[in-house]
């Protein structure tokens, strides 16, 4: 008899905990956030940000109101140094928000950390190390005694170089980490913790953060909650001492494992805008704030304009949220049920200013988010740019790249404001072709090929812009780059960057062709997306560019 896959694995065992107190206690205030999107979220970007992005980013987070931000990793690289140091020397953190970094328990690293911080106001610095019985083993063969005393010798380490930067006026907090906390035994995390703190020696004014990671999701969300109280109830300087939450999602359930936690005792949140992080992301931050704000509690951060936010997190992560992503997908407000929408429509006009919220299936108003009912109905409706792109898709085979979506939503809204009609899916189509694919002015391709040396490709393109034909080499790692250089090398059209490029077949068989969707951005950074569709790949992604191109200069 074959051997069950089921069977290579074991229960994650309970904590004992007869008298537990978190099942009958409720939310009744928000807790301290910390938003670590500039490290942990940018460490699991296949492109990480630049440092341009990074510093949009962060103006993004002082603006939601986020008070703590974990701005990097300065010790790791250049990179990170350099941007920690653009946002101190440029001033552009706010007095009253503290930056935070993270570091491993090495003086060279704590060191090189500490010279990247010099002038900044407020500090929390993060030191960590793992202790679970598997890291210990496997990664670096020690005991519980050799490694607690890294995380001893750690804040040793700080104490003593922190000094300078004490005195030029600096306040520093620390922020220590039991790195992979859930999966390491109660009593030695506790054990560590208490070690750190006996060093660190915190004060009323001067709190120490012990940060409890469920840095791999292992346990149901009630069991993370029996370990954080467990913590909360042994910690001995308790009042000394935030207790903070970094749940990740392996499981599905950070949500779930962060707010049991809030119930259990802790007082402070880390996580990202729309759950960014390693393998399936870290606790999304957005979703566990306006689960607060949808039972009543202000939660100190502005979701207001959910969509603005969505849209700088897109472009700057290059990461897309889902279509049902709590609260800030495209669907999350839309019923295709006739019942469902019926049921809204009905229970809407009974909404009065200064009663409660209580619209059939929609549990949160749209306009606290930036959002709208009509918006809403209409994309469900295919008028929008989440049912134009599903009608191009599922009706023409289009699949466009989700920040394609809004561009054209755009020219199709416009169209049926025109026509004071709904759309049919033909007269989408229609408009999508004319828009991306039948464009041919300013900048008409006539002819193009490429030629291939090793890792070199040359190409040869025949064009007309503005009337006047003219000839153009280039030469670059592949045919897009080729192209870019060769326009970029002729003064005929205004410089561009090639921002993301997504290609797919029309069609099957013999008589399959190739589209390409190509976005530029221009030197003033404006960016606009191309399409380009030929039985040939090659110039279905060169067709691309020129449609941006045309786009953009018209």
């Amino acid at each position: 008899m074959s051997f069950s896959p089921v069977g290579k694995y074991t229960p994650f065992p309970p904590v004992r905990l007869p008298d537990r107190q978190w099942p009958d206690r409720t939310h009744a205030r928000a807790p301290i956030w910390c938003s670590v999107d500039l490290r942990d979220g940018n460490q699991a970007l296949a492109q990480p940000m630049s440092v341009e992005e990074k510093i949009e980013y962060f103006a993004l987070l002082v603006s939601i109101g986020f008070k703590q931000i974990e701005v990097g990793f300065p010790s790791a690289s250049q990179i990170e140094f350099d941007f920690c140091r653009r946002l101190i020397e440029e001033n552009r953190i706010p007095d009253d928000v503290s930056i935070q970094i993270l570091c491993q328990c090495r003086e060279d690293l704590i060191v090189r950390s500490l010279e990247a911080l010099r002038g900044a106001k407020n500090i929390i610095f993060h030191l960590y190390n793992s202790t679970s019985p598997k890291q210990r083993e496997y990664v670096f063969n020690a005991t519980r005694d050799e490694i607690k005393a890294i995380a001893v010798h750690g804040i040793t380490l700080l104490k003593k170089h922190m000094g300078p930067l004490v005195t030029a006026g600096s306040r520093i907090r620390l922020e220590y980490s039991p790195e992979s906390f859930t999966s390491t035994e109660l009593d030695f995390a506790l054990e560590v913790c208490e070690a750190v703190t006996d060093v660190w020696q915190p004060s009323p004014d001067n709190k120490i953060i012990l940060n409890l990671p469920a840095t791999v999701e292992y346990a149901t969300p009630n069991v993370h909650a029996d370990q954080i109280e467990w913590m909360c109830r042994h910690l001995t300087r308790r009042a000394l001492t935030e207790v903070s939450l970094h749940t990740h999602n392996d499981r599905g359930t950070g949500v779930a494992a962060t707010e049991l936690g809030l119930l259990a005792g802790a007082d402070r949140v880390e996580g990202t805008l729309f759950g960014n992080g390693e393998r399936t992301g870290n606790l999304d931050i957005v979703i566990v704030a306006l689960n607060l704000h949808s039972h009543g509690i202000e939660t100190g951060l502005d979701f207001s304009n959910l969509p603005h936010l969505r849209e700088v997190y897109e472009r700057c992560t290059r990461m897309e949220v889902p279509a049902r992503q709590p609260y800030a997908g495209d669907l999350v407000f839309t019923a295709f049920s006739g019942s469902h929408q019926d049921a809204i429509k009905k229970s809407w006009p009974h909404q009065k200013p200064g009663h409660p919220w209580d619209v059939v299936y929609i549990p949160i108003d749209p306009a606290d988010l930036g959002r709208t009912y009509k918006a809403i109905i209409r994309i469900n409706s295919q008028s929008g740019k989440g049912g134009v792109a599903y009608i191009l898709e599922t009706e023409f085979g289009y699949q466009l790249p989700k920040l394609m979506h809004k561009e054209i939503g755009k020219v199709i809204n416009d169209l049926a404001d025109q026509r004071g009609t709904e759309l049919a899916p033909d007269e989408i189509l229609a408009a999508f072709q004319r828009e991306y694919l039948e464009r041919t002015e300013p900048v008409t391709l006539r002819q193009f090929r490429t030629t291939e040396r090793g890792a070199q490709v040359t190409c040869e393109a025949e064009l007309v812009v503005r009337g006047e034909p003219f000839f153009m080499t280039g030469q670059g790692n592949g045919p897009i780059d080729a192209f870019v250089r060769g326009l970029a090398a002729t003064d005929r059209v205004p410089g561009f960057d090639v921002q993301s490029y997504n290609e797919h077949s029309l069609g099957s068989g013999a008589e399959a062709k190739a589209v390409s969707y190509i976005q530029i951005k221009l030197a003033g950074g404006r960016t606009c997306f191309g399409a380009g569709v030929d039985t040939n790949i090659e110039l279905a992604s060169i067709r691309a560019i020129v449609s941006a191109l045309n786009r953009a200069l018209t």
